[in-house]
């Protein structure tokens, strides 16, 4: 069966839900309008706070689903769907060439998502047709900066418009808002807009193969079926589900549009959600979990039709070959590399490739199958029992652990801790304390305190106005929202490093002081940033932080950066000396003005990454969280005239590190007897 279907987020409810174009007609149906898909799809609507909208067609039998699906919505990164499609259009219609090489230069590099920037050095070459993949595959943006400067930024809109998809826009260059050719729609929308309705129609031309040319349609579709983002509509689909989208992640923007290749037929959706209240980046955000509920109940609702059933019987029977995916082809390949000596050594995989067709070959012609490498109901009964996957193979039942202990230290989510005194940085107890582990943006209170101790120095340094480099402005991850040309004081680009843990903050001040620094000794031709990093760690070993290398101002992921629980706690229990250091990072919410150098003044908002000051007693320190790293926090918690640190490195997620610190502060004011 194949789905399309389109979710998007506006205030309100508006359904409409109908039935197949044949049966339609008739005031019986008049119910439908809140059963069937409304049943399944309108509690979840209701249910997320933020704004929804949501588009369903079922492109067999045409029963559809529609919540606000007519109004205009941010995209985020979905937009690079009709950017693809553009860039076939002008390929068929001989303005571009897919097969010409484009060359990657370090200033075509932008933040965010992909893999160009990180994985691909200066000078790489790689065709249209390539960076047009990488756009959709891994929703790389400096690949779709590289497509649009093939296709030019107004094309994707014109050509939408003129197929009467007026909604459909992209309105700048990825992270270059100076390229905009829409500022109002730029401030209201972002990167683009569409409606929910216009991503199904298009969808479902795709699926027609009558977007440019059937060819061009065939080889759209196979991008979009290797989209790497699983946290959305593939989420909870069963195993092997074939389905053809792009998704778009910001803050408060999460979407998702696509083809879902069901039993019973296509079914083509789209979801779109804005100003969500969760804005979180954990795989299982409010956002994506609405996505990925919404595309599992559609997808069920139809596959328990009783014509849906039918279907899925008769998918059963049909053969594998080249191509197919599945469960099915994992229980072909175990007993291929079982039964076939010398062993083909398959990776059971559920992908049905050129080794598996071989070796299904060699199998036929050993057991006297037509050798066609198509596995039918011939070759399965010369195949015999299959051999169970090893979670199926009955054994023994396994010994229990012993009984958790009443007495000891409490059980948390992180393999590393410390709990110390907060004036003299002294471990008071630990478990793993010395494990050298990557720490995210725990790094910025070495950032703080090395400017920190640069400013006891220079007393009008914290006054100094910064001006923000395009380097610090394009830095990737968490940000202070301060761009490139706009100027503001180190004193107050601390708290844009210390509340909103601001990536590009620590980039700006490692700019702006890394200049007085010495340079680490391999060369005296570092730049600023690189000499205020060889400052950090000079910094680190005055402070006994043995264990402890940085690379970065930030933290951004890099094997070599890391520290320990121990070294954390010694460098907050020095940090915390500082009064102005305590103050930042204490702070729930600041506001500052920027000014720029093209004349304009602005305000700019920050709020504390650290949801700890949310509680009565806690008072910082700093946050931190990367993939490589996971939830890591560094706090001080104030009780009965006492002052404890506390260092969570690696919890298994955002909320975890909140429940691990707590945890460990409840347990530690227990063992020295303060019960207020």
């Amino acid at each position: 069966m194949l789905i399309a279907l389109v979710v998007c987020a506006a205030q309100g409810i508006g359904v409409a839900a109908q039935k197949p174009a044949a049966q339609a007609a008739g005031p019986a149906d008049a119910q439908d309008a809140s059963s069937g898909l409304g049943d399944v799809i309108l509690p979840l609507v209701k249910a997320h706070q933020g704004q929804v909208a949501v588009a369903v067609k079922h492109l067999k039998t045409g029963e559809s689903f529609a919540h606000r699906d007519d109004e205009p919505m941010p995209t985020a990164c979905l937009i690079k769907f009709p950017v693809m499609i553009e860039a076939y259009r002008q390929a068929h219609d001989r303005k571009v060439n897919l097969d010409q090489q484009v060359r990657l230069c370090d200033e075509d590099k932008v933040p965010g998502s992909g893999i160009l920037r990180t994985h691909f050095s200066q000078g790489a070459t790689f065709s249209v047709r390539d960076a047009i993949r990488l756009m959709i595959a891994f929703s790389d943006n400096t690949a779709t900066n590289l497509v649009l400067d093939q296709i030019g930024l107004a094309a994707t809109g014109e050509t939408m418009q003129a197929w009467n998809f007026p909604n459909t826009r992209i309105h700048a260059k990825v992270f270059r808002a100076d390229t905009s050719i829409a500022p109002d729609r730029s401030k209201k929308f972002g990167l683009g807009s569409t409606t929910a309705a216009e991503m199904v129609r298009l969808l479902e031309r795709l699926e027609r193969k009558d977007v440019v040319s059937e060819k061009a349609s065939e080889e759209m579709l196979g991008h979009l079926l290797v989209c790497e983002d699983k946290d959305k509509f593939p989420k909870r689909l069963p195993s092997g589900t074939k389905i053809a989208h792009k998704t778009g992640s910001v803050s408060a923007v999460r979407t998702d549009a696509g083809i879902i290749y069901a039993a019973g037929g296509p079914i083509a959706m789209c979801v779109l959600t804005a100003e969500n209240k969760d804005q979180s980046w954990e795989p299982d955000n409010a956002g994506n979990k609405l996505c990925a509920d919404i595309a599992w109940s559609v997808f069920r609702y139809f596959e328990s039709r009783e014509d849906g059933d039918r279907k899925a019987e008769d998918a059963a029977l049909d053969p594998l070959k080249l191509g197919t995916s599945g469960e099915l082809v994992q229980a072909l390949q175990r007993p291929l590399n079982d039964r076939l000596s010398p062993s083909p050594g398959l990776t059971v995989d559920g992908e049905f490739g050129r080794a598996t067709q071989t070796a299904v070959i060699r199998f036929q012609r050993l057991t006297k199958v037509t050798a066609n490498g198509i596995v039918g109901a011939e070759t399965w009964k010369a195949l015999g029992p299959l051999v169970p996957d090893a979670e199926e193979t009955p054994s023994e039942e396994k010994p229990k652990s012993p009984r958790d202990a009443t007495a000891g230290q409490p059980f948390v989510t992180c393999p590393s801790w410390a709990i110390g005194d907060a004036k003299s940085g002294k471990i008071l107890w630990s478990d793993n304390p010395d494990q050298r582990l990557e720490i995210a943006s725990t790094t910025k209170i070495m950032t703080a305190y090395v400017v920190l101790q640069a400013a006891e120095k220079d007393r009008k340094l914290l006054n100094r106005e910064v001006t923000f480099s395009t380097r610090a402005d394009r830095t990737e991850g968490t940000t202070a929202r301060v761009r490139a040309g706009e100027k503001v004081s180190v004193r107050e680009l601390l708290y844009g490093l210390l509340v909103p843990s601001g990536n590009d903050a620590a980039v700006a001040l490692a700019e702006a002081v890394g200049r007085q620094f010495a340079p680490d000794g391999k060369s005296s031709k570092q730049d600023s940033v690189s000499r205020f990093v060889a400052e950090m760690n000079r910094t680190a070993e005055r402070l006994g932080m043995k264990d402890t290398k940085f690379v970065n101002p930030h933290g951004l992921p890099d094997e070599d950066h890391v520290s320990t629980a121990r070294d954390l706690l010694r460098l907050a229990a020095a940090a915390m000396k500082n009064s102005l250091f305590r103050e930042i990072v204490s702070t729930r919410q600041y506001t500052c003005q920027v000014t720029s150098t093209r004349g304009y003044k602005r305000n700019v908002v920050w709020n504390n990454t650290n949801k700890l000051l949310d509680v009565q007693g806690y008072s910082g320190v700093k946050t931190g969280t990367t993939n490589a790293a996971g939830a890591c926090l560094v706090s001080l918690a104030q009780r009965g005239g006492e002052e404890l640190l506390v260092v969570v490195l690696g919890a298994t997620s955002s909320e975890a590190r909140y429940t691990d610190t707590r945890n460990l502060f409840r347990w530690a004011w227990q063992q020295r007897g303060i019960k207020e």
